[in-house]
């Protein structure tokens, strides 16, 4: 099967489906504790606190192909009513990955969409007030979108922040988060889930579902992993772009000399977990930044203006707190992409049974 087939494929779909949900994975304890060299009923007990605590989700396989599907982030700045009827919107609509409340002008939120066009995405924004989704243009200020393309993406690393922990860890002794502090154990385990160390597939419940047999699952998940259209399974942050605990802060930037050094930079820094080229009038460089504060990210951005004197221009920031989330679910877009996908394939399939072919004349 060449890479169009297998997302073609049934089969292929129903265990993507599955598998970038999370069925069939779990905390493997037992290789856990072979790497970290504790008693498995200690990993069991810090792996759980993990997870029950709001620190980490429960494992899944990232759908990579996401990207290509939606070649198109749109950030969007809008001026919507905090209701109930546009956070349902947000919560649901598979279109919308992240949205955060804001004070940014006469704009009250900022969204982050995944679209398959500028032209797709139109179509998509007219058609909400349409059906009620959200209120006419009249009595709102209209929304201001900033176009980023995803087949520009310098950095695709969500869970890179695991470094400035660990750092923490070994400057302080703890990890202190939300009313808790992990000790260095914890944190290990953390660092094992989101690197992808002792997360386990159940083979037998996933095949049992798609009703194959466990060798043929085997296979269809090793050739969409060739592919790279997912990646091995991990933990991911519950708000994706930082660790809890910490600040997402989206930078645009203008970078005017030394662009490929500083870049280079970014791709080792830990605080960097996406990086956009883009075009957006001075603007080429889309940060996403975690940082533990404000005052840290004017530190991290005053080291790096010293080390890179004059080749900085216009920057402009976005400070949003894991408070100010209304919602953050990439797993939510991906699935749509893939349910949709299955949808189409199996319409498609029903008009191939009902056209009958016509009969010879005699």
């Amino acid at each position: 099967m060449d890479m169009p087939d297998l997302l073609s494929d049934e089969l292929n779909l129903e265990i993507l489906r599955r598998i970038c949900a999370g069925t069939g994975l779990d905390v493997n304890l037992r290789q856990l504790s072979k790497i970290l060299r504790h008693h498995r009923n200690t990993i069991r007990d810090r792996a759980r606190a993990l997870l029950q605590g709001g620190i980490v989700d429960r494992p899944v396989f990232p759908f990579i192909e996401l990207f290509r599907e939606y070649p198109l982030l749109v950030l969007v700045y809008a001026d919507l009513p905090d209701d109930e009827r546009v956070m349902e919107w947000l919560r649901t609509d598979r279109h919308i990955f992240a949205a955060f409340r804001v004070r940014e002008g006469d704009y009250n939120m900022m969204l982050f969409e995944f679209h398959r066009s500028v032209e797709d995405y139109m179509t998509w924004r007219s058609l909400l007030a349409e059906e009620g989704r959200i209120p006419e243009r009249e009595v709102r200020i209209p929304s201001a979108p900033y176009y980023v393309s995803n087949t520009l993406i310098l950095k695709y690393d969500p869970n890179a922040p695991i470094e400035l922990i660990r750092r923490e860890v070994g400057e302080e002794g703890c990890f202190r988060v939300y009313d808790r502090s992990l000790d260095e154990l914890s944190v290990e385990v953390l660092n094992c889930l989101v690197k992808g160390y002792g997360i386990k597939v159940n083979e037998s419940l996933l095949s049992g579902q798609v009703g194959v047999h466990r060798a043929t699952l085997r296979r269809r998940i090793e050739q969409m992993l060739k592919e790279n259209i997912i990646h091995n399974p991990i933990c991911r942050f519950p708000h994706f772009f930082a660790p809890p605990g910490f600040i997402l802060v989206t930078s645009m930037m203008e970078v005017k000399r030394r662009i490929r050094d500083f870049e280079g930079e970014i791709l080792r820094d830990p605080h960097v977990t996406l990086a956009y080229r883009i075009s957006q009038g001075r603007y080429n460089l889309l940060l996403f930044e975690a940082h533990r504060s404000l005052e840290d990210h004017l530190a991290w951005e005053s080291s790096y203006e010293s080390r890179y004197p004059g080749c900085f221009g216009s920057i402009k920031n976005n400070y949003l707190s894991p408070r100010m989330a209304l919602s953050i679910d990439q797993q939510k877009v991906s699935l749509g992409a893939i349910e949709e996908r299955l949808r189409n394939l199996r319409e498609k399939g029903k008009k191939r049974r009902t056209v009958r072919p016509e009969l010879p004349s005699r």
